[in-house]
């Protein structure tokens, strides 16, 4: 019995188009509250915070403001007199999480680019391109883990927070951003692997 190669039907080529540009599309939703959260824990300034009740007092520091119920104001932070002597360490890793976090944003603004690229690309790109996407989402997520457990590891070795100081919310939207976007590229390298290709070829009998 010989076998011949045909293409395959329209009917499977359209089935696995469909479902892989649904899994692009479900996942670039996510991405983007991803995204806005990231950028909710840059510019809302509440990484760490102190809360008193009497008197009623509250002060908070973001990635490049600090802010206090006393002055209701928010002033730039960390100021040049913030980095003296013993505070040089600190000052400079609070900055390191400001720009680890900015990039962390160039990573994800990439990775947005690069979904929209494949979503308006072809056959090719939808096969494929999940490896650079991934990849970039997956850089974005470990620099977001990073910039978290900076400050995570200050807070709980720098003598400037005692009783009283917290972990906030901007904290919380960027260990919740990082997750989101690790559960994007898993949901696209899962894809890749296990749904069918959009077309190409397969063997049937020759009963010739």
């Amino acid at each position: 019995m010989d076998f011949h190669l045909v293409p395959r039907g329209e009917d499977r080529n359209y089935t696995g188009f469909l479902t892989k540009t649904i899994v692009y599309s479900s996942t670039l939703i996510v991405f983007l509250a991803s995204l806005g959260l990231t950028i909710s824990s840059i510019i809302v300034p509440k990484w760490l915070s102190y809360h008193s009740d009497r008197p009623s007092f509250h002060y908070s520091y973001g990635l490049h403001r600090r802010c206090s119920s006393l002055t209701d104001i928010c002033e730039s932070f960390p100021q040049r007199e913030d980095c003296h002597a013993e505070d040089r360490y600190f000052c400079s890793m609070w900055r390191s999480v400001g720009f680890l976090m900015s990039f962390a944003v160039v990573l994800q603004g990439m990775s947005l680019v690069t979904y929209l690229i494949v979503l308006s690309g072809g056959k090719r790109l939808r096969e494929s391109g999940w490896k650079i996407l991934s990849t970039l989402i997956i850089l974005s997520a470990v620099v977001q883990a990073a910039s978290m457990s900076i400050v995570a590891y200050l807070f709980d070795n720098e003598d400037r927070f005692f009783v009283g100081w917290q972990l906030d919310e901007s904290w919380i939207y960027c260990t919740v951003s990082w997750c989101v976007s690790l559960f994007c590229a898993g949901a696209l390298i899962l894809a890749a692997h296990s749904l069918p290709s959009e077309g190409g070829y397969e063997l049937i009998p020759d009963h010739s």
